[in-house]
């Protein structure tokens, strides 16, 4: 009798460990039951593949409460782009709640796939995985661009994220944090959901994404500093990184109240690839309101071959405020566009409302044009009218522009109670005497209306919290996006950051963590400005003429720090600052053939490298090999078909050093006739490594070749400690 009551026993205690809590998580865990956990740290690496989780949960009406466990993945490597790994993935159920939970350290922290009302709130998803930029400061690398087109077959989980929703319908994603990863919160094929009260900032991809997603209310998040491919006064490309993306069919979404700054593109709307095959489609019918996407290097909001409104957003420093390529019966209306290049620029628009804006301090307010030919490769261009036309400009106001308007080859503009304040670069007062068409203009007070006149101001979520950075944060502006390898800086630690070379004088900026620091060692430099003081400040030093490496280091001491990949340290842990560079003048004597199909580099390579023993189309000596090319190098080479051959000589010191390479098409490099590097077919913008031992003379002789489109070919030589 004893024995039965205790089996009873047993099996009841087993099904409250079930359903009830549980202190330990393990590899290839599934739940199917609520459940509760101990709070508890798990050390668990994730599987080779994103189709083998950590832990699965599956079914209906399931609530996991972690209780604040912290999981983490890749223990076996120590730098974000080698992480691996699936931590959670939810799936074939609905009615799941997930709550509590951090996970780093994986490729992607949590997955769900066909699950609707999903629930996930309050959880820590930082720092997972992230890609290894190649661009630096004095240089962009074109391999460091995002490509989103194709993400009908999961294109997104390459590069990694905190949160991908597949099929999830109604799902409400709240209070999740995510920082120094790649890339946000992404879904596909997900609609009706509430996305609200999430920061996920500091990351080198993008903040939320959604593709083939419509009806969601994106809102009150703070997506600040999603950002890659700047560098502050030398490039400012933004590799399509974003705070926002939107693409391929996502119609009827709301994203209101956002704090979406200092990344790529703040706000990047695009049709998609169907609608640039098929002309038809688009990302339409979306509200943005309410919104600031200031201080982004490229486009504050970009929408392109849609139709959407546009309303009471802020739109400071950005190269353009809106761009709005291709689009129609758009409406942009009550923002406020401050200090940008250009506010608003619509090539190909068609049927738009510029209404009741302020412009102030900008270069140009309103762009409008056309361009005379079209991709052949565009089904949209081919297939649809696309002339420019039909604006209507009122009631806005010009407050110290520098031009007004820049509109030319376009018919049918209304300008209606336009005002201007303070002085402009002409005279004439009235608007279509200070714009050059080329077309027959007729304006008139007719107002042409773009669709969705009419619609409801998106109001506030009940529990939405405030996302904008405050008015006294200290790192406003486009001078404080600073990139290194592993993305943006985040302010949670100390670093040396360069802002000018003038001569032999470099001046730094040291930004971050508040404490003090005193300059303990370094090489390649006769003078410094301070040896100690405080955090932030300006240090400036004397490079000596001769060395081709500059070392500065620095302790410190002071509030708490976050390392760039998530280390804790308390406050008053001593903490080693270093800037290094190494800079080796080499001189490269290049030269450029033109090759048909009897040289053609990849058919008949032998005949392609005896071109260089002929005479060039063209030659050129340069200190920097870093060429970028979208038409022709230079006059008599064929923008499609061309090889260089670049080589130098030289002296170096006895070290360990890595040769890295960019290219677009293919490439070969040879150390003293050795090949080290062999890349030699049709590729998109790529990088290739090798690690050489140096020492005393070498000579480096690297072939390239173009094979069609965008061409490439970088050099750059790093020395190894």
């Amino acid at each position: 009798m004893r024995i039965v009551l205790y089996l009873i026993l047993l099996i009841l205690t087993v099904q409250a460990c079930q359903v009830g809590s549980s202190k330990n998580i393990r590899k290839g865990m599934v739940i199917k039951k609520s459940m509760t956990f101990d709070q508890d740290t798990f050390y668990i690496n994730g599987y080779n593949s994103l189709n083998r989780p950590v832990i699965t949960i599956e079914g209906n009406d399931i609530e996991v409460d972690f209780n604040h466990v912290v999981l983490v993945g890749s223990n076996d490597k120590e730098l974000p782009n080698e992480y691996y790994g699936l931590g959670i993935l939810i799936k074939n159920g609905k009615n799941i709640t997930l709550k509590n939970l951090s996970v780093r350290g994986y490729k992607v922290a949590i997955m769900a796939e066909g699950v609707d009302n999903l629930v996930m709130e309050n959880m820590d998803l930082s720092y997972n995985y992230r890609q290894r930029l190649k661009s630096i400061r004095e240089r962009e690398d074109l391999s460091d661009w995002l490509s989103y087109h194709q993400n009908d077959k999961d294109e997104w989980l390459r590069y990694g994220m905190a949160i991908y929703l597949k099929q999830c319908d109604s799902a409400i994603v709240k209070d999740i944090t995510v920082k120094g990863g790649q890339n946000g919160l992404m879904m596909t094929e997900s609609n009706d959901g509430q996305f609200y009260n999430n920061t996920i900032q500091f990351n080198s991809g993008v903040g939320i994404g959604m593709y083939r997603s419509s009806r969601n209310r994106v809102m009150h998040n703070k997506v600040d500093f999603n950002v890659r491919g700047y560098s502050h006064g030398i490039y400012q490309r933004g590799q399509d990184s974003a705070g926002i993306l939107v693409y391929e069919q996502s119609n009827n979404n709301i994203f209101a109240y956002n704090s979406a700054t200092h990344s790529g593109d703040g706000f990047f709307l695009w049709a998609g690839q169907s609608t640039m095959d098929s002309g038809e489609g688009g990302c339409n019918d979306n509200i943005i309101y309410g919104n600031d996407f200031s201080h982004a290097p490229t486009n504050g909001i970009e929408v392109t071959f849609s139709s959407n409104i546009i309303e009471s957003n802020r739109l400071e420093e950005c190269r353009y405020g809106v761009w709005a390529g291709y689009s129609y019966q758009t409406q942009i209306k009550n923002n406020r566009f401050e200090n940008n290049e250009f506010d608003i620029a619509f090539e190909h628009g068609q049927n738009n409302v510029i209404e009741n804006n302020m412009f102030w301090s900008s270069k140009t307010a309103i762009k409008l044009w056309e361009r005379e030919q079209q991709p052949e490769d565009w089904g949209f261009a081919q297939k649809r009218n696309i002339d420019s036309k039909n604006y209507v400009i009122t009631q806005n106001k010009f407050i110290a522009i520098e031009q007004p308007y820049d509109i030319q080859s376009t018919d049918s503009v209304s300008f209606i109670n336009n005002t201007r304040e303070f002085e402009f670069l002409y005279e004439e007062d009235d608007e279509k005497n200070a714009i050059f068409f080329k077309k027959t203009i007729e304006p008139s007070d007719t107002v042409i209306f773009a669709k969705n006149t009419k619609y409801y101001i998106p109001a506030p979520l009940l529990d939405g919290k405030d996302a904008m950075l405050p008015k006294d944060y200290q790192y406003h502006g486009r001078k404080f996006i600073l990139v290194n390898e592993w993305g943006p800086f985040d302010f949670e630690r100390p670093e040396l950051w360069l802002r000018e070379i003038d001569g032999n004088r470099y001046v730094f900026a040291l930004l971050g963590t508040r404490g003090n620091f005193k300059l303990t060692g370094g090489k390649g430099f006769t003078y410094t400005s301070v040896k100690q003081g405080t955090v932030p400040t300006t240090l400036v030093v004397e490079k000596s003429k001769s060395a081709e490496e500059l070392v500065i280091e620095l302790d410190f001491v002071g509030e708490e720090i976050m390392t760039q990949f998530g280390k804790r340290l308390k406050k008053g842990t001593p903490y080693k600052i270093v800037y290094s560079s190494y800079q080796k003048a080499l001189d490269w004597q290049v030269k450029w053939y033109n090759y048909d199909d009897k040289t053609h580099p990849v058919v008949n390579y032998k005949a392609f490298k005896n071109l260089k023993t002929t005479k060039p189309i063209a030659t050129q000596t340069t200190t920097d090999l870093n060429y970028t090319w979208w038409d022709e190098p230079i006059q008599g080479v064929d923008k499609d078909a061309f090889g260089t051959f670049a080589t130098t000589t030289f002296e170096i010191k006895p070290g360990m050093y890595k040769i890295i390479t960019s290219s677009d098409d293919g490439i070969k490099v040879y150390l003293d006739g050795k090949l080290i590097i062999n890349h030699w077919d049709i590729h998109v913008p790529t990088t290739d490594e090798a690690v050489v031992e140096l020492a005393g003379e070498h000579t480096i002789e690297i072939e390239h070749f173009e094979g069609g489109g965008l061409s490439a070919l970088g050099f750059q030589l790093e020395k190894l400690e």
